[in-house]
């Protein structure tokens, strides 16, 4: 992201099947209005038969991979992360996480999750402080397929697993920030959850917000509250772990939702502020490509 943007950054063109059965091509050059909302507004306008994307030469061999400490360093991770991420360059990306030994057992863990798509050199003397920083028990850090690095995070989100995901913006991982994480994650009922922080800068932050259809373009920290287990009748605890999690972070985190992120339960209000100021610009959309809300088992962006 911090290289070259977010996925919609580098779409060109979409072929589009409407709610009247239409087939549209979307591109700045044709449609331009409908590809500007295509760009983060998701299928509130039809179905997406074919994306073209602009490709950028990464890898085939890039630097990162994992590394893990013991929980108990939690705090002094979170710390050593904003500063590491205050002043990251475009090409470092950076997950910091509280997850669990993949065993079952629920042995707690602080990960971070690095990538770096630039030139070996200054990959490996990104990646020095990181390595450096406490005594970690896991150190995966250096050369690694591109495509194994994209797929690290893949076994820890099976298929089958019982999900309730909540997530908010914040733009300063301050020490209360990091005290409510150690916190509720210390709390976490099942031994299968997470909780993530991912770190936007650089290119994903550059365009202005009217730009695409998606809005948030501040430097800053997502925080992603995965509550994950097995069993069915565990699903109150659970959801009520990821909700007070979410409730305690709210006194932090900007008045902004991440719509990949949200959970089906979100009311109007959530949805406007997934969009904010373009909201009402994808309402017009809305009118003219689907009036009857044909499309509305989504972030719904009713019609006006």
């Amino acid at each position: 992201m911090g290289k070259y943007g977010f996925t919609i950054d580098n779409l060109v063109s979409v072929e589009l099947v409407t709610a009247n059965g239409e087939v549209v091509q979307a591109s700045k050059k044709d449609n331009s209005e409908l590809f500007w909302g295509l760009r983060g507004g998701g299928g509130n306008f039809g179905i997406a038969t074919s994306f073209e994307f602009q490709l950028r030469q990464v890898g085939p061999t890039v630097h990162g991979g994992r590394i893990v400490y013991p929980v108990t360093v939690a705090k002094d991770m979170f710390r050593f992360y904003r500063d590491l991420t205050i002043d990251a360059e475009d090409e470092l990306a950076v997950i910091a996480g509280l997850t669990h030994m993949p065993d079952g057992l629920g042995t707690k863990l602080a990960v971070m999750l690095v990538g770096h798509c630039g030139a070996p050199v200054s990959a490996v003397a990104a990646l020095e402080p990181i390595k450096n920083f406490g005594s970690p028990i896991v150190d995966e850090l250096g050369p690694i397929d591109y495509c194994n690095l994209n797929q690290m995070l893949d076994p820890g989100v099976p298929k089958l697993d019982l999900y309730y995901w909540k997530a908010c913006f914040i733009d300063e991982l301050s020490d209360d920030v990091i005290d409510v994480l150690d916190e509720q994650f210390a709390c976490c009922p099942s031994p299968k959850s997470k909780l993530l922080i991912e770190h936007f800068h650089g290119a994903a932050v550059c365009p202005d917000p009217s730009a695409t259809a998606y809005p948030h373009r501040n430097a800053g920290y997502s925080i992603l509250i995965i509550a994950q287990w097995l069993a069915a009748d565990h699903i109150e605890k659970n959801i009520a772990w990821a909700k007070e999690t979410y409730d305690r972070l709210m006194p932090y985190s900007r008045n902004a939702a991440y719509s990949n992120y949200m959970d089906d339960d979100e009311t109007m209000t959530r949805v406007k502020q997934a969009y904010g100021e373009n909201f009402y610009r994808l309402q017009k959309l809305k009118n003219q490509y689907d009036p009857t809300n044909l499309f509305h088992r989504n972030q719904n962006i009713p019609p006006s």
